[in-house]
């Protein structure tokens, strides 16, 4: 079982940066693809980013390119995403995760995920 646990959302004004954390406890996230995700009302959870655990590759959607970057310290057990000239439409809550194959980008393959962090961007 892994657990884990996000920090760092809160309200930003447009074009603010933030940075997420998330905390894994349980098992090492060495052997995982780890991946954000966030939903915002009214709509499905969709794919942010994701780092593989194999390399370090990383993937991101296109409507963070650019914007956002995901990083993991083995070490420390932790999961991050840098989010720089955050946009109103960033708004939403904001999901950390864990995989059991080397990197996904769709809800269904997750085997553990976060309770969750809000981030608001307003304008």
């Amino acid at each position: 079982q892994v657990q884990l646990v996000e920090s760092g959302g809160g309200l930003v004004q447009a074009g603010g940066s933030l940075r997420l954390s998330c905390a894994a406890s349980g098992r090492t996230i060495s052997s995982y693809g780890m991946e954000w995700f966030r939903q915002a009302p009214g709509n499905e959870r969709e794919f942010v980013a994701a780092i593989s655990w194999i390399g370090g590759s990383t993937y991101y959607a296109d409507s963070v390119k650019g914007r956002f970057t995901i990083s993991r310290d083995n070490a420390k057990n932790t999961l991050y995403l840098q989010m720089n000239s955050l946009k109103p439409e960033d708004t939403a809550v904001y999901y950390c995760a864990a995989s059991g194959v080397q990197v996904t980008t769709v809800p269904w393959e997750i085997d553990y995920w976060g309770q969750g962090t809000q981030v608001t961007v307003s304008s």
